[in-house]
């Protein structure tokens, strides 16, 4: 009952609130590690997030778990996705991106990630995935501009967020250094007006004089 009311239950990434207005939080996210998945999304169907079924068998949510302990590993929050191809850093299970494969189709890939629980703090500590497409690894912390919306994150509503945000942030003198992440915190089931949205945008924090 609780997801369906849009109650997140599960650990979300850890970070310090460095400022917040009416129109976005500047947040610093902390380190953590990540399991992450590259593939065509014409391979499953045009699903762009058809690498979720491959992270949660790893962790242990689909049956168990596809690493060589094997030791289940607790989901987190929230399920984040990037269009940009930069390197992106997050605490949260899930973080997807876009990227151009290089070819001359400028055919387009998704790497979707899983943060791991703040107990894993090196790559190294985390249980090795047996699906070869699963990759651990170390995210260093980023700072963000956020903007928090609730309701159904269509393309639309992503792309009139990312611009509001933009524009505040540099109206406010932030330099942005990266493509946005969407990040959503609750599953399929939870009723539209009571789910969780944020728009984060990777930033330069502005020099105090």
């Amino acid at each position: 009952m609780g997801s369906l009311l849009g109650k997140i239950t599960v650990e979300t990434p850890k970070f310090q609130l460095l400022k917040s207005t009416t129109e976005y939080e500047i947040r610093k996210y902390s380190p953590c590690v990540v399991a992450q998945v590259t593939y065509d999304p014409s391979q499953t169907k045009g699903d762009r997030d058809g690498g979720f079924s491959i992270l949660a068998s790893y962790i242990g949510v689909i049956g168990q778990p596809q690493n060589t302990k094997p030791e289940k590993i607790a989901m987190t929050a929230p399920v984040i996705t990037s269009t940009e191809s930069e390197t992106i850093a997050m605490t949260a299970p899930v973080v997807t991106k876009s990227e151009s494969s290089g070819q001359s189709d400028q055919k387009k890939l998704v790497t979707m990630q899983f943060v791991l629980p703040s107990e894993y703090t090196k790559a190294e500590e985390a249980p090795k995935p047996t699906d070869e497409r699963v990759v651990i690894k170390e995210e260093g912390g980023k700072t963000y501009g956020v903007i928090k919306f609730s309701g159904v994150a269509t393309d639309a509503v992503v792309e009139e967020k990312v611009e509001k945000l933009k524009k505040s942030l540099e109206k406010d003198s932030y330099k942005v250094i990266g493509g946005y992440l969407l990040a959503r915190y609750n599953p399929p089931w939870t009723l539209p007006p009571l789910r969780t949205n944020e728009i984060m945008i990777p930033i330069e924090l502005v020099e105090s004089t």
